[in-house]
């Protein structure tokens, strides 16, 4: 990360650039560098920029969503990045507002998210004074940004210029059609439009450093770099809002922005990807049948995209693919098949045989689900490789046991084709512990009269067309055990696996419809619900998305009933501590809460009216609540657990 910082005497400000040139100069900068939205939250410090933004909003040139807290505004702008792909950037006033922007740099920097953290802050002459919302705020976020710069329309001392009264300087212009001040002035512009740059160009996944050019002339050197956040610290001198315009300005010398012809204002997918594996082993010039014969599985992790699919299926080889990869479909595409690994990734008496007899794995994306995943990847007696065309953020160089392979080509030399018989056992043993699966459910539905949380998260998965949310903890797992991959991809699934954490799912969701343009379904739990519930509050005349958000109430939080914490609380007086301090039972009145935020909730007592709700979509937002017992949970999950192993 790199982290630029200039600091001004305080005599300098007679050199300065007004606040507002400095916003503008900023905005156009940014505009420049890609950014077409942007998310801001209240506060007067940052009022020259918010008024720079309306401007150029006003012009077509961008589109600015307002958001009163924060941490809602910077998951907001995550998800907007998410769905787009493009650099959005996030808007706070000074002091504690710039504390809340930590969680989504966090997640952005471990997933790769092109976060543009904007913050407000006092000028250099406030610093350490004791004067109100000021704290130092140059390179807040040093472990979690690509790049850093505090910005300033302080002009840097300079002898030729800083020397020169102005009754001369104005004298020497008149003469010499030079003035130093101005040209100083205007250098210094440049300088702030360079270090924008820079920080959009870190976003992207290029790195930037000023080096010494040909001949000792100033250049900058670039090198590829994993994309992430950055930060831009703002120092704004008053006044801070903008003159009255003049004459001159409303006949349009300085009043605005022109659109530029064609200038896009947001662009997402316009829904899921097809992949033929034909076009990959065209585009490799791929012999299959030359390839080594090896008992090869391809797993697909988050991020991963389309491409494993592809791979998998060009060589005949079994894919396991976590939801949000965005591979997990197609024929190689293996059902339930945590379930078929076991607890030990192949080696236990839980795991399938197939699951033991693996003697390779490729891995592409980031796995962050299951253990069993971790279990067959820590395998001594499995060779793994990993794809990485290009740097990543999610984890260091040499921490890995994967071989790193950039090149599709070797890595399907690495991987061979997979032996008669291979592809096509892995498919069956899928089919029949998926159908395991889902008869388990039923069974259970028949019993209680209602589908619980493994049997929703299941419905959700296979009936959304679009994009799909999947909230953190139990939600995401649950699917991946139950979902029956498609022929076909239907939905774009989202989700917050940088961290993994239940934090800004709701403003996440909402940022992904804002930026996809589509109707979006949000699959979590009720901790992660009420856990950003001010996610729920978009104001009067802010463009409101059209969002489903499924929420599977247990009143509680059910993944640590999976973990080894379900085994203590089943010891003699331990079952209220494991509930107290990891189930952290609520019993919020989710309707109350929906309706005091003016969200339309219903709720959902069976299948028929999930499928009925998800199909009938409605403009703007809706909660669909469903009870699930928290407590049955651990039988649920052993009966479907004894189900599929009784089919090895």
């Amino acid at each position: 990360m790199e982290h630029s910082r200039h600091e001004p005497s305080l005599h300098s400000t007679t050199l300065a650039l007004d606040s507002q040139r400095v916003a503008r100069t900023v905005t156009e900068a940014l505009l420049e560098g890609g950014l077409r939205e942007a998310v801001l939250a209240p506060g007067s410090r940052s009022a020259p920029l918010v008024y720079a933004l309306a401007e150029a909003e006003r012009a077509g040139r961008i589109r600015l969503h307002v958001r009163i807290d924060e941490r809602s505004a910077a998951y907001t702008a995550l998800g907007l990045s998410l769905a787009s792909g493009r650099p959005v950037g996030v808007l706070t006033t000074s002091g504690t507002a710039v504390g809340n922007l930590l969680p989504a740099l966090m997640e952005a920097d471990h997933s790769g998210v092109q976060l543009v953290a904007l913050t407000a802050d006092r000028p250099e002459e406030l610093q350490g004074t004791g004067a109100n919302q000021t704290t130092r705020q140059d390179g807040i976020f040093p472990l979690h940004v690509r790049f850093s710069a505090t910005l300033s329309g302080d002009v840097p001392p300079d002898p030729d210029t800083e020397e020169v009264p102005e009754w001369l300087a104005a004298e020497a212009a008149e003469v010499t059609d030079a003035d130093p001040r101005a040209t100083a002035r205007q250098q210094h512009t440049e300088h702030l439009r360079s270090l924008v740059s820079r920080a959009l160009l870190a976003a992207g996944g290029f790195d930037t450093e000023e080096v010494d050019g040909f001949g000792g002339t100033p250049g900058v050197a670039v090198r590829e770099s994993a994309p992430g956040p950055v930060h831009l610290n703002l120092r704004f001198r008053e006044p801070l809002v903008p003159a009255e315009p003049t004459a001159t300005a409303e006949q349009g010398g300085d009043a605005g922005w022109v659109p530029a012809a064609g200038e896009e204002v947001i662009s997402g997918p316009s829904g899921p990807v097809q992949v033929n594996p034909m076009d990959l082993t065209e585009q490799l010039d791929l012999d299959v049948a030359e390839l080594a014969e090896s008992r090869t599985v391809v797993v697909a992790g988050h991020g991963s995209g389309p491409l494993p699919a592809a791979f998998a299926a060009a060589l005949g080889l079994p894919l396991l693919a976590e939801p949000s990869s965005n591979s997990r479909f197609g024929f190689n595409a293996i059902g339930a098949y945590p379930w078929l690994l076991g607890s030990q990734g192949g080696l236990g008496e839980d795991s399938h045989p197939l699951a033991g007899a693996i003697e390779q794995v490729i891995l592409f994306g980031r796995p962050t689900l299951t253990r069993q995943v971790s279990a067959l990847l820590a395998r001594e007696d499995v060779g793994t490789a990993i794809h990485q065309p290009e740097p990543v953020a999610w984890f260091e160089p040499g921490a890995r046991r994967e071989r790193p392979v950039e090149d599709l080509e070797e890595l399907a030399v690495v991987a061979g084709r997979g032996p008669t018989g291979w592809l096509t056992d892995w498919q069956r043993a899928g089919v029949i512990a998926q159908s395991a699966v889902e008869d388990a459910l039923s069974t259970r539905h028949d019993a209680v009269g209602r589908p619980g949380a493994l049997r929703t998260s299941q419905l959700v998965a296979s009936t959304v067309r679009g994009p799909l949310v999947l909230g953190s903890s139990s939600v995401i797992r649950d699917v991946d055990l139950a979902w029956r991959p498609p022929t076909f991809p239907e939905a774009v699934v989202f989700a917050n696996r940088g961290l993994a954490g239940i934090d800004g799912t709701v403003s996440t969701a909402t940022g992904i419809a804002l930026g996809t343009g589509r109707r979006t379904v949000l699959l979590c739990g009720d901790l992660t619900l009420l856990h950003d519930s001010g996610g729920l509050l978009i104001g009067p005349g802010e463009r409101e998305p059209d969002l489903d958000i499924v929420v599977v109430n247990d009143a509680g939080g059910a993944i640590f009933a999976g973990l080894e914490h379900g085994l203590v609380a089943r010891r003699e007086g331990m079952g209220p501590v494991v509930e107290r301090f990891f189930g952290t039972p609520q019993d919020v009145d989710v309707r109350s809460l929906c309706a005091a935020y003016g969200l339309d909730w219903a709720p959902v007592d069976s299948e028929d009216g999930l499928l009925a709700a998800l199909g009938s979509p409605a403009r703007g937002r809706r909660v669909l609540e469903l009870r699930s017992d928290r407590s049955a949970r651990p039988e649920v999950r052993r009966h479907v657990e004894d189900a599929v192993h009784a089919t090895f």
